[in-house]
């Protein structure tokens, strides 16, 4: 059996200010659409499922996040998650410049957990939360290979 990584889907409270930060940050919106119907409510298992969604990809054509705001059923709002919890983590992205990362974050209202660390030389790294409190590590590379 052949397998190939598709997408990370992350819900969202506000589709547009999400789109906005990512694509900032250098991410480009493949296309968007409204979904309902049976086929949603078979597919993620919720009756009624009614979302706006956008695919976005990365520069690189690789990695693609797929967004929505539910329409229906109501959102339901959870507290930020932290490093040590179990289940869905984190998203994760290469940049060349980290500081030029982190200062496109900041316009998105969007800051440093903590700091930037240096990981062995290799890295600099941080995690931030994005919009709708997602968790988002930039790393930029220090040492080429």
């Amino acid at each position: 059996m052949a397998i190939k990584f598709e997408n990370v889907g992350i819900a969202v409270r506000d589709l547009e200010a999400t789109i906005a930060f990512f694509t900032d940050l250098g991410l480009t919106l493949v296309g968007r659409d409204t979904v309902s119907g049976e086929w949603t409510d078979t597919a993620v298992g919720l009756d009624g499922n009614h979302a706006k969604i956008a695919v976005l990809k990365t520069p690189d054509g690789q990695g693609r996040l797929e967004l929505f705001e539910y329409i229906h059923p109501m959102a339901i709002d959870s507290g930020p998650t932290r490093p040590n919890e179990i289940g869905m983590h984190r998203v994760a992205f290469s940049v060349d410049d980290i500081d030029q990362a982190l200062e496109i974050a900041a316009k998105h209202g969007c800051h440093p957990l903590r700091g930037v660390a240096t990981y062995s030389d290799l890295y600099k790294l941080t995690y931030l939360r994005g919009p709708s409190g997602i968790v988002v590590m930039l790393a930029q590379k220090l040492k080429e290979d």
